[in-house]
Order: C-alpha cells, then structure tokens, then sequence
C-alpha cells in the first residue's frame, strides 16, 4: 500500500511538470519499487527558476513604472486631444453666438417696434371711427344749415339800417335776429362735434382743388389769377376733412 502512494506521488509530480514551469522537483527523479521511505522522504528539492538578484528585481521594477507611465501618458494623449479640439470649437463658436445675439436683439428690437405701430396705427383707427361716426348724419344735416344761411341772406341790409320804426319793421328785425341766433347756436354746436362751415371768398385765398369747386371764370383787373371771389355754396369740413367742396367763382384774367 506505501508502495503504490508513493508511486502515485511521483507520477503525479511528473504530470504537474509538464504544465507549470515553476515546480519543485526532487532531487531522484526516478524512485524505485523497492526504494525505502525514509529515504523518499530525506530527499532534498530544489526550484527550477534562476536565481534573480536585487539589483535585477530594482530594475525590472523601474521598466515596469516606466511602462505604466508611458502607457497612462498613451492614455491621457486622447483626452488632451479631446480637450484641445473642444476648446477649438469654443473658440470658433465666439463670433457665430455674438452674432446670433445680435440677430437676437435685432429681431427684438423690431418686434417692440411693430408692436408700438400697430397701437399707434390701432389708436388712429378707432379715433377716426369715433370722429367720422356722425359724417352721414352731418352731411344731412348741412341742407338745413344752407336753408338758415339762404332765409338770413334774403332779408336786405337796407330794411335792418333803416331807422323806420313801422311795426312791420320791428317783426323783421326781431325775426332776422331770431334766425341769426338760431344759426349761431347750432354752428357752435357743429363746431363742438368737429364739423365747420367755411367761406373761400370772405377769406381771399386761392383756388384749392380739394377743397373748392369751381362754377365760373371771370376776368376781374386788379386781381391775381386762381383767386376766389365770390362764394355761391358754402364748404364743410368735419375734423379737417372736407365733407362737401364750396362752389366758388374764379378770377382768370389771360
């Protein structure tokens, strides 16, 4: 039984040679049947590895850090390479996001601009609503201003300057004066609504197109052509707007 264990032990050590090449081998290397125990067990066993100095094991030490650094340096060169080109990128983008601001606040600026417009233009848009909002009732209205105009101009200057004091007198006196304030009354209440009467000749401007119109030409010396001389139909004008042109006579001398 001792026998077989220990030829067991050997086979097995040689075995374990073939795969390992750091083993301990003794020092018999063939053990023989009818070889004792105590001398199985006596013999001596050595390392197959060379023997390697200090100095060797200082240097191999070194070239390994050496060659962990130059490995971590292998490894760090991508990164700051990395870091390198986005810096580049940071830098390149300067003057495209100083430009984007830009558009940015031009973009803004216009906006709050368009935006103040159209208040503005809105603001007109209801104010000339509110001012033009009479403009049928006024253009009605002017036929009875014309009716008062045409009854106080009928009535002769001669009869009021008269110092006749008839009864008759009297009547016509107090029904001109009646009629004239009647006038006064609604004009200013015109006037307070925007609309007003005006008289080209009283006033001896020129001839306006866009506001005139004009029935007849008369040669008239000591008066500079395109004036107006004489009024046959009073104008309107409802908040600087001409409602109805005046029909006026016309001074042309060539």
């Amino acid at each position: 039984m001792i026998r077989r264990a220990v030829l067991r032990q050997g086979s097995s050590l040689r075995t374990f040679s073939l795969f390992h090449t750091r083993i301990l081998l003794p020092t018999t290397s063939i053990i023989r049947p009818n070889q004792p125990i105590n001398q199985i067990s006596n013999s001596k066993w050595y390392s197959t590895e060379p023997i390697v100095s200090d100095e060797q094991k200082s240097e191999k030490d070194e070239k390994s850090k050496n060659g962990g650094e130059a490995q971590n340096t292998s490894e760090e060169d991508p990164i700051s390479k990395e870091l390198e080109a986005k810096k580049r990128e940071i830098i390149d983008l300067k003057p495209q996001n100083s430009c984007l601001q830009r558009t940015k606040k031009d973009r803004y600026l216009r906006s709050i601009a368009d935006f103040r417009n159209l208040q503005e233009r809105t603001k007109r848009d209801m104010q000339a609503a509110r001012d033009f909002a009479i403009q049928k009732f006024a253009k009605d209205l002017i036929e009875s201003v014309d009716n008062l105009d045409r009854a106080l101009s009928i009535v002769p200057q001669e009869k009021l300057t008269n110092p006749d004091n008839s009864e008759d007198r009297k009547q016509l006196i107090s029904l001109y004066e009646g009629l004239k304030m009647t006038e006064e009354v609604l004009m200013n209440t015109l006037k307070k609504n925007g609309l007003e009467r005006f008289d080209p000749s009283a006033e001896g401007v020129k001839f306006d197109p866009n506001e005139h119109e004009a029935t007849f030409m008369v040669p008239i010396q000591g008066k500079e052509d395109n004036t107006v001389f004489d009024t046959q139909q009073k104008g309107f004008k409802l908040h600087g707007r001409v409602l109805r042109a005046a029909k006026v006579g016309v001074v042309k001398n060539s």
